[in-house]
């Protein structure tokens, strides 16, 4: 079994990302709005398997759906589930299993913590700070989660790829 992981994040229009991610057998694929700060969270979700909380939660509106991440840190690696409800406006305490498994892959986080990272990156890199903030609108670029991701990430784990 391939251990990468591949992700991207895409503007794809005015307040709309496409968020993609694969494991070399499964992939998945959303349309995230932007009535939350998408980005922000997942970068964020991700920086937080770096502390002491072995899970992580974030959820992307869908519009009217929502996309619930789930990350479970089991030693260096990381159990990744999205699981779908049909209503973000019902689904915030709604239990995990509420939610329609769409898919799951176990990775390491370094792994993890490097596609999101420069997946972010090229978005920067891409549409620029202002660039971002025209097309997603309701929130700056979250360049204060991007580089405490990047800190962490270099500081705490072996990744030889490429920063």
């Amino acid at each position: 079994m391939t251990r990468s992981l591949h992700f991207s994040w895409e503007l794809s229009g005015s307040g709309w990302a496409t968020c993609r991610i694969w494991d070399g057998s499964t992939k998945h694929r959303d349309s995230v709005s932007y009535c939350t700060n998408a980005l922000a969270d997942l970068l964020k979700g991700v920086t937080g398997l770096y502390g002491s909380h072995g899970i992580q939660r974030f959820s992307f509106d869908l519009e009217p759906a929502a996309a619930r991440w789930i990350l479970r840190r089991r030693n260096s690696d990381v159990h990744i589930m999205i699981r779908h409800f049909p209503d973000m406006s019902t689904s915030f305490d709604a239990p995990d299993g509420n939610g329609t498994l769409v898919w799951t892959s176990t990775r390491p986080r370094t792994s993890l913590a490097h596609a999101v990272l420069m997946a972010a990156e090229k978005v920067r890199r891409t549409h620029g700070e202002d660039g971002y903030l025209q097309k997603w609108q309701l929130h700056a670029f979250p360049t204060t989660e991007l580089e405490t991701l990047r800190h962490l990430h270099l500081a705490a784990d072996d990744c030889a790829l490429q920063h």
